[in-house]
């Protein structure tokens, strides 16, 4: 068998990934064994993390696929293993450094991940609905994004995602489910039905901290936290545990969730995190005739960013204002985001907007090591 043919396989083996790791099989000492006959038969052995990998059809065929590209491949056969205890071990050694230490690799002195925690002052102003929809604004740029599912009591975000796989675990490293590109974990993965979470304070807390420590999203361009509504557990929660987050704020027109809205954004003046900025939902209806009808009033993004600019010290901007629209709606009940089925509707179009704002905010190297030596 040719050298080239040999080359031309192991550099097609190179194109699969992982759907879960988002990472070339190949890196991942996934590959066990490749095979080549002299009729151009591939036999490839493919170890799998765990004997009941949700996704070992995925690798298959994507396998295969890649295989039967190359030219001179006549024939591919795939067969599946299951790593050894040791091989797992060092899996998860190279994924979460020496030892496969645990921890919140977002607080790392290295991580240049942008952490948004979206929050609001009252339920029903379309929080959850934003989060997904700007995280695959994210992702279709080319990101590397997470969303953390926080509201533990009204978790929403499987649903918004179309996601009804269940996470792999792995030992204690937990991979969660990929949707669109955004990797996704929730506390909805883990009940039966729509049964209900009746945890108080300490439980939540240990839920998220569980979430960050044990679920692997690898290097992350933006990682977001749906938070329930109000400041109570999981916002003095995320506060202890993601220090560097950045708020995003919440609101409609109203001036009543407007004032609502701003505790949510004021308690950053409690937990020394900073403000991303305000996002106004809701914000209009655009009528047949091309004029707008403002069902909850009008300016309530506007007042909110000027008066947590007054309590915070810095400039707190408004990102961007969604206007009312049915697709947005019908996008989360499908589990398809507007930004993904609809790009061209108003609603898509001013949540691109907001993404794009997020996206062009640098990432931070204060603090970071570069080390560069004198000479």
């Amino acid at each position: 068998m040719s050298a080239t043919l040999e080359q031309a396989v192991h550099a097609a083996l190179a194109t699969v990934i992982d759907p879960e790791l988002r990472r070339p099989i190949t890196e991942l000492g996934m590959v066990e064994s490749v095979d080549i006959t002299s009729d151009g038969t591939v036999r490839l052995a493919v170890l799998l993390t765990i004997a009941g990998c949700p996704l070992r059809g995925t690798i298959t065929a994507d396998s295969e696929r890649a295989l039967s590209a190359v030219p001179g491949v006549a024939a591919v056969e795939v067969e599946l293993k299951v790593m050894n205890q040791a091989q797992r071990d060092a899996l998860k050694e190279q994924l979460r450094g020496p030892g496969g230490q645990r921890g919140i690799p977002f607080n790392e002195p290295g991580s240049l991940t942008k952490v948004y925690a979206v929050a609001s002052g009252k339920g029903g102003v379309g929080k959850s609905s934003l989060t997904v929809n700007l995280a695959c604004a994210l992702a279709a740029q080319g990101l590397r994004v997470g969303i953390v599912d926080a509201d533990v009591h009204g978790f929403s975000v499987p649903a918004l995602m179309g996601i009804t796989q269940a996470p792999t675990r792995v030992d204690d490293m937990i991979l969660p489910p990929v949707a669109y590109g955004v990797k996704v974990i929730s506390i909805g993965m883990f009940v039966t039905g729509n049964q209900p979470v009746a945890w108080r304070g300490p439980m939540l807390h240990r839920a998220l901290e569980q979430f960050l420590t044990d679920v692997y999203f690898g290097d992350l361009d933006a990682l977001f936290l749906d938070l329930p509504p109000g400041t109570g557990d999981i916002a003095i929660s995320v506060a202890q545990l993601l220090p560097k987050a950045q708020i995003l704020v919440v609101t409609t027109p109203q001036a009543a969730a407007a004032d609502v809205a701003e505790r949510a954004g004021a308690i950053a003046t409690q937990t020394g995190q900073s403000l991303a900025g305000v996002i106004e939902n809701m914000s209009y209806l655009e009528m047949p005739d091309g004029g707008r009808m403002e069902l909850f009033g009008s300016g309530g993004g506007a007042v909110l960013a000027e008066r947590l600019t007054a309590t915070v010290g810095a400039d707190v901007p408004l990102l961007g204002q969604i206007p009312l629209d049915i697709l947005l709606r019908e996008g989360g009940d499908a589990g398809t985001p507007i930004v993904l089925g609809r790009p061209e509707t108003p609603a898509a179009i001013a949540l691109n907007g907001i993404a794009g704002k997020l996206a062009a905010k640098p990432r931070g190297l204060a603090g970071l090591k570069l080390g560069l030596q004198p000479r």
